[in-house]
């Protein structure tokens, strides 16, 4: 079971706000053009009583070379020249609910539903690009581990699924 559902028309988009603005205009103004061209998928927590959206998060397929992996990792891997990978491209919560555990919960959503559909479709972890120092602190506090010569950060699926057992 997820805390979030996909974003849909009846999400009021133009109410979501968060401390980023590019976050809030893809939000607003691109997420459904990306779901209708299968360029991503995006799922929304809402707050029961008001209907707002509290947070949303993005994620779509993608891969990354296999010569960015860390060595501890790469090791058990097959010389293809890149693997498969899930990305969290976008994970943002709403200034009304900052605080909250909204980030968190939006996190841990994203991370199961990545794990589950790695069951179906090869993903060998789950990667972000965070934007600031703060994202890559957020994201480190859950175990990321930064890409060699790279902004990005990653989180095997072995270790997702040692959450989820």
């Amino acid at each position: 079971m997820y805390l979030t559902v996909a974003l849909s028309q009846i999400h009021p988009k133009e109410e979501f706000s968060c401390e980023n603005e590019s976050l809030t205009t893809y939000l607003r103004r691109q997420a459904g053009q990306d779901i209708k061209r299968r360029l991503a998928g995006c799922f929304v927590l809402t707050d029961h009583a008001t209907g707002l959206i509290k947070g949303y998060y993005t994620l779509s397929n993608n891969s990354i070379f296999l010569k960015d992996v860390p060595e501890q990792y790469k090791r058990k891997l097959p010389p293809y020249p890149s693997i498969p990978v899930t990305l969290l491209g976008r994970l943002a919560a709403d200034k009304r609910y900052l605080k909250q555990g909204v980030g968190s919960a939006l996190l841990i959503d994203a991370l199961k539903r990545s794990y589950d559909i790695s069951g179906i479709i090869g993903s060998y972890a789950v990667v972000v690009d965070p934007f600031d120092g703060n994202a890559v602190s957020f994201y480190a506090k859950y175990g990321f581990i930064l890409l060699p010569d790279s902004r990005k950060m990653f989180l095997p699926m072995k270790t997702i699924e040692t959450l989820f057992r």
